[in-house]
């Protein structure tokens, strides 16, 4: 492929961007797995991130929120300890805490897809960008998903943390115009349609 955002620099880059960024996704352990990485990635590249994904998963029970929101203490101040993953107290408590907020999320709504997706009406929204730059870093749909998160006590959960986490699981196709992917993705998001009330 060799059309591509501006953004995928790199081999891990291109590949993520190649896979997965932008692509439509209702999976719940994906979803939890992009907030808490999106989460983990406040004030470092992403890059860094990506290289620690094994990390995160070997560390965070593979992203089963079930698992993680049992965490006790003990566990977090091995987590503290562990080079795999970003070694920020404050990121990795998040994590449990939002494992706990999204286990409510589910209760109440069915799912954390359901949840999310909900803000979108469970169809991507379709933009036009020249160049990737000219992509916003927050949106209103993204200020009120942050709301919404943070009533639930999740953390790390800001309105540009919301908006680079629609544009990873495809709630938001930002893939710049002459990029290869956008089609792709856009084909993808036209086959999902809302959910009828049963």
């Amino acid at each position: 492929m060799t059309q591509r955002c501006n953004w995928a620099t790199s081999e891990a880059l291109a590949h993520y961007h190649d896979t997965e960024w932008g692509v439509p996704s209702q999976d719940d352990r994906h979803l939890f797995e992009m907030l808490v990485l999106e989460g983990a990635q406040a004030g470092l590249s992403w890059s860094t991130i990506l290289n620690k994904r094994e990390g995160y998963r070997q560390a965070f029970a593979q992203f089963d929120v079930d698992a993680v929101a049992r965490f006790t203490p003990k566990q977090i101040e091995t987590l503290v300890a562990n080079p795999a993953i970003v070694r920020n107290r404050a990121k990795i408590e998040s994590v449990v805490v939002n494992a706990r907020a999204v286990q409510q999320i589910r209760a109440e709504h069915g799912s954390l897809a359901s949840f999310v997706w909900s803000f979108v009406d469970h169809s991507p929204i379709q933009n036009d960008w020249e160049s990737y730059g000219h992509a916003p870093a927050s949106t209103d749909v993204s200020d009120a998903l942050s709301k919404a998160l943070k009533r639930y006590g999740c953390k790390f959960v800001g309105t540009t943390i919301c908006y680079a986490f629609m544009q990873a699981v495809g709630m938001v196709n930002d893939h710049q115009r002459h990029c290869a992917c956008r089609a792709l993705c856009a084909a993808l998001g036209k086959k999902m349609r809302p959910k009828k009330a049963r």
